[in-house]
């Protein structure tokens, strides 16, 4: 197919039927399931408890902790400070070097090329540096790497001369740090798997009830069934209620199949009679020919109502679409007032019931043969293109005729709705495209209709594509 006719088969933005592409759609928080709702509000409320936690702890351990061992190290560095002070060299060296022996105290001289990194990157860590330039001045530097070396390095001075402290890293254990790190990973992950869980607990009878929810909508009344035997008191009366509701709808599925299939009977046997005494005892032709036509038109009402009220699910296989179009379009060739224009590969196939599909793409014909008519030739001119695309196949009915009001075309597939008297020449029941719409529908598809930007009416199909193996 040429992009001509592609560009041209589009169907209308207000009633688009293709999948709108992943790219242009944007995040939506109402487009979320109730599942991941629930999840990302539990999840933020634990998250946040968590913090909360965290703050409160570190306002009443963390920071105190930190202000007592930066107290302690400032003891330290003025004790040790006072030792040597007022230690002869010898008893200088020795103290030294029974304070890295014994307590890990390391005391050297600090140069002006030293490298070093500040110990201020956790929160802890600057309330300490904090409180250690409080109590060993301004000047104070808290460092936990000089030259390479790792440590909590405190730099003082002695007798004007600048020197390096060093201590035990492990005597300050910032709240920040991994061990801290780690627990909080594990608190978070418990509390999103927590989450999760109460998430899809209280999911689980909602997604229960949505698919219960959807087999009645499509007739499956006996999949439909909720367990009635569940401890929560609030979801059981759900289930009780839903399955009473279905039972119900059930029998009156019943009913009215039973009592259509009843009318088509009654009415039939009076019908039939009335023809053959029409064509038996009225002896004007004419007349006869009326009395025949309106007879035949009853017949067909009555058809279009069993149609439409079929209850049935249709069995879907794959079905050659040319073919079945070909055969449909037929019956127009001997119509003077109608031509028919196909498009359509021949190998392209879609998931449907042969039956069904054939009696859509007649009827569609059929309504554009009526209503679709030329002004000037007094013809209708009827188009079926077929586009696939992806898994899906795009169906196209049109026609050239005067087309449709914009504000009447929603209401086309209504049941028992009578358009401008422009398309509503013939007598009918009003129910063809809604049939059309009901079967697509049970097939997995999408109907809608538009006007041509060329003029006329088109009908637009989405259906399955059956890709062969």
């Amino acid at each position: 197919m040429s992009e001509t006719q592609l560009t041209e088969f589009e169907e209308p933005q207000d009633v688009a039927l293709e999948d709108e592409a992943p790219s242009k759609r944007r995040f939506a928080w109402g487009e979320l399931s109730l599942f991941w709702r629930t999840f990302f509000m539990l999840a933020l409320l634990l998250l946040g408890s968590i913090l909360a936690w965290l703050q409160t702890l570190r306002a009443f351990e963390f920071e105190p902790h930190a202000v007592q061992t930066a107290r302690q190290i400032a003891s330290q560095v003025n004790l040790s400070r006072a030792a040597l002070i007022n230690a002869d060299a010898i008893a200088r060296l020795s103290l030294l070097k029974t304070m890295s022996q014994e307590e890990g105290l390391r005391i050297i001289p600090r140069e002006s090329a030293d490298k070093f990194v500040a110990a201020d990157d956790e929160i802890t860590a600057q309330d300490m540096t904090r409180e250690l330039r409080h109590r060993l001045g301004s000047q104070t530097v808290v460092a936990k790497q000089v030259n390479g070396s790792s440590g909590l390095w405190i730099s003082f001075e002695m007798d004007g001369d600048p020197y390096w402290f060093l201590t035990d890293m492990e005597r300050f254990n910032p709240a920040g740090g991994k061990t801290w790190m780690i627990w909080l990973m594990v608190a978070a992950g418990l509390s999103l798997t927590g989450a999760a869980l109460i998430a899809r607990l209280v999911n689980r009878p909602l997604r229960a009830l949505s698919f219960a929810a959807s087999r009645v909508r499509d007739g499956d009344f006996k999949a439909s069934r909720l367990d009635e035997s569940v401890r929560t008191s609030e979801i059981r009366e759900v289930n009780i209620g839903f399955n009473r509701m279905a039972q119900r709808l059930a029998k009156l599925d019943q009913d009215r199949a039973l009592m259509l299939a009843g009318i088509s009977h009654d009415l039939r046997t009076p019908l039939a009679r009335l023809r053959l005494e029409a064509e038996l005892s009225v002896a004007d032709l004419d007349a006869r020919a009326h009395m025949s036509a309106d007879i035949a038109q009853l017949d067909a009402i009555i058809d279009k109502f069993l149609d439409y009220a079929r209850p049935d699910k249709v069995q879907l296989s794959a079905v050659p679409l040319r073919d079945v179009v070909e055969s449909c379009a037929y019956p127009f060739q001997d119509k003077p007032d109608a031509r028919v224009k196909l498009n359509i590969d021949d190998g392209l196939q879609v998931l449907a019931d042969h039956v069904e599909l054939g009696r859509i793409m007649s009827n569609l014909m059929e309504n554009a043969r009526k209503y679709g008519k030329s002004a000037d030739t007094g013809i209708a001119m009827i188009e079926v293109s077929a586009v696939a695309r992806d898994k899906w196949v795009f169906i196209k009915v049109r026609d050239h005729g005067a087309g449709v009001a914009a504000d009447q075309i929603g209401n086309l597939t209504k049941p028992f709705y009578r358009g401008e008297a422009a398309r509503t020449e013939a007598n009918g029941a009003g129910l063809g495209l809604a049939i059309v719409e009901k079967t697509i529908q049970r097939m997995g598809g999408a109907f809608a209709l538009n006007n041509s930007t060329t003029g006329g009416l088109s009908a637009n199909i989405k259906l399955k594509r059956s890709v062969q193996a």
